[in-house]
């Protein structure tokens, strides 16, 4: 049997992790893992995290499954970060996911369950997992035009043009915040005019918001997933605590399906349940549980939002510090726009071979389509970073 298994190709940003690894230079930067990290290289445990984690070994005095959709004072708490008062309550189906990965794979297992024969559009480029998991659970995906390279902006009249041409009932996969990899999010009216071709077209949105809070601030990131939620018939939602909460390794996360018409609600939420239990059965609660924890408890919720504006602010820095050191390495302000993006990527529009020639000759880990972790930057290596770039782009 095993000799009939498929063979996959490696994992692009495991391949680029290893090499890093093993490469013995005492100077080399990490910028291909997808983590946040603070000034000295470290993925930190959050002050209200750790907080809330005590406090729950001292108070939980069992381990048994909280049910199939996760605890609802997790879902509740999570709708109300993502949605606000976006929608009424009643009008959202959750479950509880491991991760935000899993939240994706159960909300494509959805569609393909409801409308097996849709179209899921997505964004040229996306995030990587998003092609692969439609591929396993067998969807058709076709790209929309998104990041235009040469500028580093959005190429918002070709994300237009291609989305007109997807069919009723098609799927839209938009990225809620800080996308993944370019770092180029729509304005409020850009989101305006993406409802208003959803609604011309009967198209179904769905939202991947994976960074809620990195970019701009926690309300204003979730600002487009609310309008989409206010405007169309139905809406589907992925939502990770990893990055924003920092419980990466404890797979925190939810999905969402928003109905206008509360009367299939129920239905939704019986299928989430039944999803939930052919997939894992009963999703992880500890992640979840410190999560609801810190969004309840006032104090700690408090503590939470300063640290995660100490991060947000802290990359918002690095930006400006890295687009400001490139235009004085280059004397050009061919890489302006990295100060413009947000989150904790950035596509660069380097090519492949510079790409190679940044780790072969500078020990720069970056992923082969030049995306970079702005979050593995510090002080010291802005500067570092830029003379390399400046050193790969004049020898090509």
């Amino acid at each position: 049997m095993f000799s009939a298994l498929p063979t996959h190709p490696e994992d692009k940003i495991l391949r680029i992790m290893g090499m890093y690894r093993s490469d013995p230079r005492p100077e080399k930067i990490d910028l291909g893992v997808g983590v946040y990290k603070n000034a000295s290289g470290h993925t930190p445990v959050m002050r209200a995290i750790k907080a809330a984690e005590k406090k729950l070994w001292e108070i939980e005095d069992t381990k048994t499954y909280v049910g199939l959709v996760g605890a609802p004072d997790y879902n509740d708490a999570m709708i109300d970060l993502v949605l606000g008062d976006a929608v009424p309550r009643a009008s959202v189906a959750s479950a509880a996911t491991p991760g935000g990965t899993g939240a994706v794979h159960q909300a494509f297992e959805l569609v393909r369950m409801a409308t097996p024969g849709a179209t899921v559009w997505v964004s040229d480029p996306t995030w990587g997992n998003h092609v692969s998991i439609l591929k396993h659970v067998g969807l058709a995906t076709r790209a929309y035009r998104y990041f235009d390279a040469a500028s580093g902006s959005l190429n918002f009249d070709g994300m237009l043009e291609d989305l007109a041409s997807a069919a009723a009932g098609d799927v839209v996969l938009l990225h809620g915040c800080c996308h993944n990899p370019t770092g180029v999010n729509l304005t409020a009216e850009q989101w305006q005019a993406v409802v208003d071709l959803i609604l011309a077209r009967g198209l179904v949105p769905m939202v991947d918001i994976a960074y809620q809070g990195f970019g701009d601030g926690l309300d204003e990131d979730a600002a487009g997933v609310r309008l989409v939620a206010r405007s169309c018939p139905e809406l589907l939602i992925a939502a990770s605590c990893s990055k924003n909460f920092g419980v990466y390794r404890e797979r925190t996360g939810i999905i969402m399906a928003v109905a206008q018409d509360t009367a299939q609600v129920k239905n939704t939420q019986a299928n989430l349940a039944h999803l939930n239990r052919q997939n894992f059965s009963f999703p992880p609660d500890h992640g979840a549980r410190l999560v609801t924890m810190v969004l309840t408890d006032p104090d700690l919720r408090a503590d939470w939002q300063a640290e995660l504006e100490e991060v947000r602010s802290g990359m918002l820095d690095l930006r400006n510090m890295l687009a400001a050191e490139l235009q004085r390495q280059t004397n050009s302000d061919r890489f302006a726009f990295i100060a413009e993006h947000r989150g904790m990527f950035s596509m660069m529009g380097i090519s492949g071979a510079e790409v190679d020639a940044l780790r072969d000759k500078h020990a720069v880990y970056a992923i082969s389509d030049s995306r970079i972790n702005i979050a593995g930057l510090n002080v010291t290596t802005v500067p570092v970073l830029a003379a390399a770039v400046a050193d790969v782009i004049k020898g090509s």
